[in-house]
């Protein structure tokens, strides 16, 4: 069979190749040179696939034939200037904004044990650490099991976050939307680290900007400086992050936060929450909060901004105006990783009866990559 000279000039170097091969995959297995590669992989893995199937920076602008008969639903929004007062579509009893005490200039608290993410773990890493300044032992490894058990998932939504701390943890935790700065730093001023939600830009193998969603532990912030201080899974510990910058990241999460406590101390948090304490509260404020910065920002921050009246709006399943708002995010400009971290346009169309604009949709977030779960789920 191996008697001809030709083929036995080839069976040596075939057989190195193999070996070397079987070596490599061998090697790639074992977790200290899996963790530095797979990231480096899928990097270079994705910048092929992009070469092969290009995509636009920007999300696709939606059908104009849907748009026009949908969008006069949102006429009857309108925004109102003063935070205390609800927008038209949800009007519960404005709650009495407490006094609260004179902040710090200056707050640091003691850093949890920082953790350096592993690959697509900034979520799990994020929650690790705010665990650990509250006294848990475990790990990223423990909290991605739950939350991620496919490397490949893009990302974990704050509720799958919230979910964990109940179902996995003796702590309790509360998420709110329309968050402040002034907000954050009360919370850390009284010695609760809270997570937020951002968007990033990051530069990818070519050096070139990709927007990225990202999530901060804030450990302590400086008035003088300017800036907080995060524990970020990505950049390393205690990161000084510049106000104008939190707030700016901060805009494309609809101002999300999370804060993780022990239940005892459940009535002080709700305390320093103020009328936030009160979901019937909070979800209005983010509506009309979003509303007026539709009128007041331009570029890829109005797109933000409008992009957040439809989260604010299916978040009280108000689904017609909530599809008209994620269309004029689309016409502003979204990042074409937005819905790797927000799903909520699906739930929008789908709920108005747009299911064409779901299926297209999703087909184009797809074509970024295909191991997003959700838009396979909404693309079924």
């Amino acid at each position: 069979m191996f008697s001809s000279p030709r083929v036995r000039r080839w069976l040596l170097p075939l057989l190195v190749v193999g070996l070397l091969a079987f070596d490599l995959l061998i090697a790639y297995q074992i977790p200290y040179i899996h963790d530095r590669l797979a990231w480096r992989l899928d990097v270079y893995g994705a910048e092929v696939r992009r070469f092969l199937f290009p995509f636009p920076e920007t999300l696709s602008t939606p059908d104009p034939r849907a748009v026009e008969s949908a969008r006069a639903t949102l006429t009857a929004l309108s925004p109102i200037p003063s935070p205390t007062v609800q927008a038209t579509p949800v009007a519960p009893t404005p709650s009495p904004s407490p006094t609260f005490a004179p902040l710090p200039a200056r707050v640091v608290l003691d850093p949890p044990r920082y953790e350096k993410q592993l690959f697509n773990n900034c979520g799990p890493a994020t929650l690790s650490m705010t665990l650990h300044f509250w006294g848990w032992t475990g790990s990223q490894v423990d909290t991605a099991a739950a939350l991620k058990p496919m490397q490949n998932d893009r990302n974990v939504m704050p509720y799958e976050l919230a979910r964990y701390v109940l179902d996995h943890t003796d702590f309790a935790v509360v998420i709110r939307s329309a968050g402040t700065l002034t907000d954050l730093k009360r919370l850390i001023a009284a010695g609760f680290p809270p997570i937020v939600e951002k968007g990033f830009n990051e530069s990818d193998v070519e050096r070139k900007y990709g927007w990225m969603g990202h999530y901060n532990l804030l450990t302590g912030y400086d008035d003088a400086a300017g800036h907080f201080i995060a524990q970020d899974s990505f950049i390393g510990p205690d990161h000084a992050v510049a106000y104008e910058a939190t707030l700016s990241g901060w805009r494309a999460f609809n101002y999300v936060y999370l804060v993780v406590y022990p239940p005892e101390r459940n009535e002080e948090v709700r305390r320093l929450l103020g009328p936030n304490g009160d979901e019937a509260y909070n979800q209005p404020l983010a509506i009309n909060n979003a509303l007026i910065e539709t009128e007041q920002l331009t570029g890829q921050d109005l797109a933000f901004a409008w992009f957040n009246l439809g989260t604010s709006l299916v978040n009280v399943n108000d689904y017609g105006p909530a599809s008209t708002a994620y269309d004029e995010a689309r016409y502003a400009g979204l990042p074409w990783r937005m819905l790797w971290y927000q799903t909520g346009p699906y739930f929008a169309y789908y709920y108005s009866g747009r299911y064409q604009e779901v299926i297209d949709l999703a087909d184009q977030v797809l074509n970024t990559r295909d191991d997003l779960e959700e838009s396979w789920y909404w693309r079924g």
